[in-house]
């Protein structure tokens, strides 16, 4: 197991990527890792993570509309998406980079890894789905997660039934994770424009990087089923299930779940398809 190590000091960038204006970190030193953000979080939302992951350049951004980057006047698409991280990688003057994205940042990453494969070099999906046809998770979960205001003031009261894993007898761990909500109907609207009839499920087999697909089996809103799924029909795809995890297991659990992300990263193989939190 690999311990926390003091954080590099990130570098803050205000960047203009077509034709938005973008808040972007980067940080550390090692191959480039670009990583999409789970729906309405802010780049902070990494920062559980980021510590354990060294030997990496990372980059994380506000993706329109979230955060430090403006909302754009009309709602972007996935496709517009997986190409600002292209978009991101061209600022950096980097090629192509590992890319690692979770909950719907995992469907964005898996849109740049079909769309953009030379500048993906390995692929890892975390607590995802393929979009439709895919298994809905539970309805409460869901309601709190695109309910503005559904959790402010109470979220470790509801954090255990809405994210499951650790949270559900741990819940005072989510107030080191920076969680965010929509503000409003229409915002959060918006930022769900991007899912609204995609899916990955005819293209899975397109998808030729060596990928790494994580998922805890108590995961309320991305159930394990989709995982599977996604695992069988990627060509070069390893599962890792976390026994006890939730969907928010690689910020509740960082110390667990980095050391296997390291390892595929570095070219290795993850270890055992199921890893138990309390080993």
């Amino acid at each position: 197991m690999i311990s926390a190590t003091s954080a590099r000091h990130a570098g803050h960038r205000e960047l203009h990527i077509r034709g938005f204006r973008i808040h972007a970190q980067i940080r550390g030193e090692g191959e480039p890792l670009l990583m999409y953000s789970p729906i309405w979080s802010e780049a902070e939302v990494w920062q559980p993570l980021l510590p354990y992951l060294t030997g990496f350049r990372t980059i994380v951004f506000d993706p329109p509309g979230i955060g430090r980057s403006p909302t754009p006047a009309l709602p972007v698409s996935m496709p517009v998406l997986a190409s600002l991280g292209t978009a991101l990688l061209d600022e950096f003057g980097i090629e192509s980079a590992h890319v690692l994205g979770a909950s719907f940042g995992g469907a964005v990453a898996q849109h740049m890894a079909i769309c953009y494969p030379g500048r993906v070099r390995r692929l890892v999906l975390a607590s995802t789905s393929f979009g439709a046809c895919a298994l809905p998770g539970h309805p409460a979960a869901l309601w709190h997660i695109i309910h503005p205001g559904s959790h402010r003031g109470r979220m470790e009261q509801i954090a255990g039934d809405t994210f499951g894993g650790r949270l559900r007898t741990e819940p005072g761990l989510v107030r080191a994770i920076p969680i965010c909500s929509p503000r409003n109907i229409p915002t959060a609207l918006q930022n769900m424009a991007p899912l609204l009839g995609w899916t990955s499920l005819p293209w899975l087999w397109a998808i030729r990087q060596p990928t790494l697909v994580i998922c805890g089996d108590d995961d309320p809103i991305t159930p394990q089923l989709n995982h599977r799924i996604m695992a069988a029909l990627i060509p070069r795809a390893q599962l890792c299930t976390i026994e006890g995890g939730g969907h928010l297991v690689l910020m509740d659990s960082p110390e667990r779940v980095a050391p296997i992300i390291t390892r595929f990263l570095g070219g290795g193989q993850p270890g055992e398809a199921r890893v138990a939190l309390s080993a």
